[in-house]
């Protein structure tokens, strides 16, 4: 069996770069728990950025993939298979939308969106011909396609890949009348994160969302929420737009409804909006698999069932109140919604990658973003007690460094 140290040395030889990982390995997981190869505990406070909710291996949900591997793992969407219809009647039933058009990663739900979101603009809304603009954020994260990080304003994320695709506008988020200003009678949609996430959780003003659902109503734009990192829990609903009570259009998810197993998104909408959807229009090989399907089902099951929406308000809110206990002089600000939470740094306190290896050393695997901030998104099963154990290495890391 190899160690930390030969699984490090073979991925820093064989691997592309295009990662800076904190310097543990991962060769086990369960609940909240991992572990390296050497047998050390680590507590998961990232959660595959959002991808684990239901915990590492959650028993139902593994119990369900190896059922379904005994029978049926890849027919792709030539044909029909017994298993799509029941997970898209669930996924609908749990949104509170139509009809859904299931891919496998995140970026892959938010291109869907787009393209739903054009035809839609082209063929219902009458834009010209190849002028359709989507108005998106500054600080966005959607993604790593080339069409996406187009939009993105992070510059390490979009240098020398251009030339990039046309169509799309950027504002300020968390400002409504910036959107009202930049909407023109060729905007189709407006693409948004309810919190931003690889932004360092960027909360925005109450209100926000009924907000832009006014104005995107107003306007006859479609409002379209990437929901990829927010969603299933993460922020004490179901999903972060049911905290200000409104819908969006189109409704893009991923993540964690692959309970951790494996990837599975969706974009999901009304039928009126996704009909611009036609054979042979759009689609994916892997899409809507058989296994795909009844893992995403046990994932959603166990979000419903053991009230996992409830768990994350009553932990996020414990959590986020122990964290802004720490009299650390090197916090700026603590923030979050259910366990979606983030320490902003100090100037003054140096880099955060430093406190994430500090962590590290102690037990618990965070990630830094953007230099000063740091994320903390443990899996919803965590308990008070395991909060109670990271508050107290959260408590000697900043009290002492």
């Amino acid at each position: 069996m190899l160690n930390s140290q030969d699984c490090m040395m073979l991925e820093d030889r064989y691997g592309a770069k295009n990662y800076k990982p904190i310097p543990v390995v991962i060769s086990k997981a369960k609940g909240i728990w991992v572990w390296d190869p050497e047998g050390r505990k680590y507590m998961d406070c990232l959660s595959a950025y959002s991808a684990v909710n239901q915990g590492h291996r959650h028993p139902r949900i593994i119990k369900a993939m190896k059922k379904q591997l005994k029978s049926l793992t890849l027919t792709s969407r030539a044909f029909h298979n017994d298993r799509l219809g029941p997970f898209l009647k669930k996924l609908c039933d749990l949104s509170g939308f139509e009809v859904a058009l299931p891919m496998n990663t995140g970026a892959e739900a938010v291109e869907t969106g787009i393209k739903i979101a054009r035809r839609w603009g082209y063929q219902v809304k009458k834009v010209p011909a190849n002028k359709a603009q989507i108005i998106t954020c500054t600080e966005n994260f959607h993604g790593r396609t080339t069409t996406i990080v187009g939009f993105s304003t992070d510059d390490i994320a979009r240098t020398d890949y251009g030339p990039f695709t046309p169509g799309f506008v950027t504002i300020p988020f968390n400002d409504p009348k910036a959107l009202e200003k930049a909407i023109t009678p060729d905007t189709v949609a407006f693409l948004v994160e309810p919190i931003q996430g690889e932004a360092g959780v960027i909360i925005p003003a109450e209100g926000y969302l009924k907000q832009v659902r006014d104005i995107c109503t107003k306007h006859n734009v479609l409002l379209m929420t990437d929901e990829i990192q927010t969603g299933f829990c993460r922020t004490g609903k179901m999903f972060c737009f049911m905290h200000d009570d409104i819908k969006p259009d189109i409704l893009l998810v991923g993540k964690a409804l692959g309970g951790g197993v494996m990837p599975v998104s969706a974009a999901i909408t009304r039928k009126d909006i996704m009909d611009v959807i036609t054979p042979g229009s759009h689609g994916s090989t892997f899409g809507g698999n058989p296994l795909a399907c009844v893992v995403a089902e046990a994932a959603i099951d166990v979000l419903v069932d053991e009230q996992l929406d409830a768990r994350s308000t009553e932990l996020g809110r414990y959590f986020l109140e122990g964290i802004k206990a720490i009299d650390s002089p090197f916090f700026k600000e603590v923030r979050g919604k259910g366990l979606m939470i983030a320490i902003q740094l100090t100037d003054e306190a140096g880099e955060a990658r430093k406190y994430t290896e500090a962590l590290k050393e102690k037990g618990i695997l965070a990630k830094e973003t953007h230099v000063h901030t740091i994320r903390f998104a443990p899996p919803l099963v965590i308990t008070k007690p395991d909060i109670d154990w990271a508050l107290a290495i959260l408590r000697e890391v900043f009290t002492l460094s």
